[in-house]
This record gives C-alpha cells, sequence and structure tokens, in this order.
C-alpha cells in the first residue's frame, strides 16, 4: 500500500500514517520523503464500535518526527485516549503482549466452553455461567494488579487438585479403552506416553499452570521479602550492634 500511495508522488508536507500495533515506521520506507507516523489504538474491534470504544485507552503513537509525534499525541487525547509512544524496535512484544490480553482470553474462553460441552452443557449455557467469572477476574486485576488477583488451586499450593484436573484432561483428549494396556506399557513407537500436545487440552492446561506457577512463585516470594523487612524494621537497633561491655560479656561466657 506504502509503494502504491508513493506512486501518486503525495507533497512533502503530506504526513501519512498507518494504525498497525505491530508494524513499525519502516512499513513506510516507501514514503520516506514524507512525515511518517504509527497510531494503533490498544483496543479490540471485531466489528465497527462507536467513538465511546475510545475513551480510557491508551494508543501507541510513533512517528518520524517530533512534530507529528506530538499531533498524533493530541489527537489521542481528543478522542479520550492516552497516548503512550512505542518505537518500533517495541512494537513485535507490544503486539504480543496485545494479543495475550485480548486474543488468548477469547481462546481460554473456548476452551472453557469446550469442557463444559463434554458434561453436557450447551454453548449458551457454558458460555452464560462463565461470563461473570471472566468478569470478575478482570475486576480483581483492576482492583489488585495481576499478581494479587491469582486465585485458584496452584495459588493456593493445592497439587492434588492440579494433578486430578490433569489426569481428566489426558482421559478426554485420548479416551482409555478398556484391556488397552494389558499388555504392558506403551512402546515410544506408538506415540503413547509421549508429552501432551500443545493443541489438547491437557498441554493448555500445562501451558497455562506453568504462567499460573511463576506468578504465584512471584507473590510468594514478594510476601516472604516483605515478612522478613517487617522483622527486621521490628528489631530494636541495638540488637544488631553489640555495645563494647556486650562484647566483653559474650567473650567471657
Amino acid at each position: 500500500m506504502a509503494t502504491r500511495v508513493a506512486r501518486m508522488n503525495p507533497p512533502a508536507e503530506l504526513a501519512v500514517v498507518h494504525l498497525s500495533g505491530a508494524l513499525g515506521l519502516d512499513a513506510l520506507i516507501a514514503l520516506e520523503g514524507n512525515p511518517l507516523g504509527s497510531f494503533h489504538p490498544l483496543q479490540s474491534f471485531p466489528t465497527p464500535r462507536g467513538p465511546e470504544a475510545f475513551r480510557g485507552i491508551t494508543v501507541a503513537v510513533d512517528a518520524s518526527t517530533t512534530a507529528l509525534r506530538r499531533r498524533l499525541a493530541r489527537l489521542a487525547r481528543e478522542i479520550g485516549a492516552k497516548p503512550k509512544h512505542v518505537t518500533g524496535r517495541e512494537r513485535v512484544l507490544y503486539h504480543a503482549a496485545a494479543v495475550y490480553a485480548s486474543n488468548f482470553v477469547d481462546v481460554v474462553l473456548s476452551e472453557a466452553v469446550r469442557l463444559l460441552g463434554t458434561i453436557g452443557w450447551t454453548e449458551a449455557e457454558a458460555t452464560r455461567a462463565l461470563m461473570p467469572l471472566v468478569d470478575g477476574a478482570v475486576a480483581n486485576v483492576r482492583k489488585r494488579g495481576v499478581v494479587g488477583a491469582l486465585t485458584g488451586p496452584i495459588r493456593r499450593g493445592d497439587a492434588d487438585t492440579v494433578r486430578r484436573h490433569l489426569e481428566a484432561l489426558r482421559n478426554l483428549d485420548a479416551p482409555i479403552r478398556p484391556g488397552r494396556f494389558a499388555a504392558g506399557p506403551p512402546s515410544p513407537a506408538s506415540g503413547e506416553g509421549k508429552p501432551p500436545s500443545p493443541a489438547s487440552g491437557e498441554g493448555i492446561y500445562l501451558s497455562m499452570s506453568a504462567s499460573a506457577l511463576h506468578t504465584s512463585t512471584f507473590v510468594l516470594t514478594r510476601r516472604m521479602t516483605s515478612a522478613v523487612k517487617s522483622d527486621v524494621e521490628a528489631c530494636p537497633p541495638r540488637s544488631a550492634v553489640l555495645t563494647p561491655s556486650e562484647t566483653a560479656s559474650s567473650a567471657a561466657s
């Protein structure tokens, strides 16, 4: 597209701005003679939405000139958003984070709906039941942060529940037939007994559990650090340093 626009010989003062979250200004390299910019609303648009969709969101901005960057930042504020400068080198990780917070939420919820479907729930029933849970989780993140909002068996250190989840998911992905292993354990060539596929229910659970474990470990570490700090602060200063008389007494004993 940039090449097609460049062939139109636009005036040098014309600013050209793209709306991609993943691409940097180099996507417009064919127009390098013009001021180049990027304006990416950090919001989900599965269908057209009204102006209210921009209120309170973040807009990633970048530009080849200071003047254009200021202009884009002002535009973001005018639509009720908050501008944030994201450089070309930062774009890929920025966009990956957006995928985690948007697309992957949809994927994980879809998997939850699928699991309830295996016990007889309709998609409508499952979605209706799960949405308040999702809303509550998001509200907790907003109130307590991504670390403080974590709940569930991994946060509690409930290994037994996690093991039962994995066993149920493993059986769901590959039901064990009666007498299947009567002749002994599966051979490597059979493919059975191998690590779960990342696309399987068990694989997805393991991946999410690893992330939750990382977060819960961070919570525990932070709590322990805070507790140690409180204990240290509670100790009287003299407990850390012995006076000359106390030193002599200790040596004598």
